[in-house]
């Protein structure tokens, strides 16, 4: 676990246990709908964040409210951090009206405009363009903002994910590639796909400064992004950060996991970013017993009235299915 001390970063007591019920909030919430996909309340496609929290936790410490944030569609707990009502998402991942999407999108579809969370996107590599348009235009317009792309490894290997780069750094935009490295993409083992493993240097080819971070260290994740988004904020152009992690459920629900050992995962899990960073805070005084009780407590509650409030919500009338799908012709 990295020490604060060493990274210059504030950690106050506060902070540390909002990072650790952050991360909670999301792992719980996962479990959760896996649970809820057996009882087939979920429906459709479902991809688990769980053992990549850190990163999302980390990165949105450094985010202001006025910032963009674009996630593929392993989007929930990227959503989740960055202020999306559990009750919405929970909605959505119904498929209920009440949801972020009015239903329409969910599991691989979240979207929240109030907090500028803009998807949810289900290409592998299609959110890279879409980040680089809204950076543009911030650009453009003179904002001081930055937009925080999150994607998977596999993107590396889409042609979007070189164009995007390539444009970022020609045109100085502010973008903070963020690049979730769980090693297996869908299922194929990174070295059996790319003859260059090491996805930060990748972007060290188009000139963007670019640093490889322990994804499962809450502490490092949010250091790294402090320092990459204060530089894109101050108009140094894009930044990236290969986040080294991994996940410990399948890549979907339908996943059999053929192409990677039990044994593997099990010993990913003992490094954990919620072990990990749980274990720490007891360490240093600054959690025990009782108070993890309190915030596994409230986020109890905060999920089973996300849960009533899904169950409650209504369907989308049938004469309403076709609606958005076409635009009425114009006189």
């Amino acid at each position: 676990m990295t020490d604060p001390a060493d990274t210059k970063l504030h950690l106050n007591r506060d902070h540390a246990l909002h990072l650790l019920r952050e991360m909670l909030r999301i792992r719980r919430f996962e479990e959760r709908c896996a649970e809820l996909y057996t009882e087939e309340k979920i429906r459709g496609f479902l991809h688990l964040y769980i053992g990549e929290e850190a990163i999302a936790v980390g990165v949105m410490q450094c985010l202001t409210p006025e910032d963009a944030v674009i996630a593929t569609y392993r989007e929930h707990g990227h959503a989740l951090a960055r202020g999306m009502p559990m009750t919405t998402m929970m909605a959505e991942m119904y498929g209920k009206q009440e949801g972020c999407s009015r239903g329409r999108g969910g599991s691989m579809h979240l979207f929240y405009a109030s907090t500028r969370f803009y998807g949810g996107n289900a290409i592998v590599g299609g959110l890279l363009p879409l980040a680089i348009g809204l950076a543009l235009a911030d650009k453009m317009q003179g904002r001081p903002r930055v937009t925080a792309c999150f994607f998977g490894e596999g993107a590396a290997a889409e042609g979007e994910f070189h164009e995007s780069l390539n444009l970022a750094a020609l045109w100085q935009l502010p973008v903070l590639f963020v690049c979730e490295n769980n090693l297996y993409a869908m299922g194929t083992a990174l070295e059996r796909s790319e003859s260059e493993t090491h996805i930060f240097r990748k972007a060290q080819g188009y000139r963007i400064e670019s640093e490889s971070v322990d994804g499962m260290d809450v502490i490092a994740i949010e250091v790294a992004a402090r320092r990459a988004a204060a530089a894109v904020r101050a108009g140094a152009g894009p930044r990236f950060l290969e986040c080294l992690t991994y996940r410990f459920r399948a890549h979907s629900m339908f996943d059999a996991q053929l192409y990677r050992d039990k044994a593997e995962v099990e010993a990913w899990k003992e490094k954990g970013p919620v072990l990990r960073f749980g274990h720490w805070l007891e360490e240093t005084g600054m959690l025990d017993a009782a108070g993890r009780a309190r915030i596994e407590a409230g986020i109890e509650e905060e999920l089973t009235a996300a849960i009533a409030f899904a169950e409650s919500g209504t369907w989308e009338p049938v004469e309403d299915l076709t609606r958005d799908v076409y635009t009425e012709p114009r006189a």
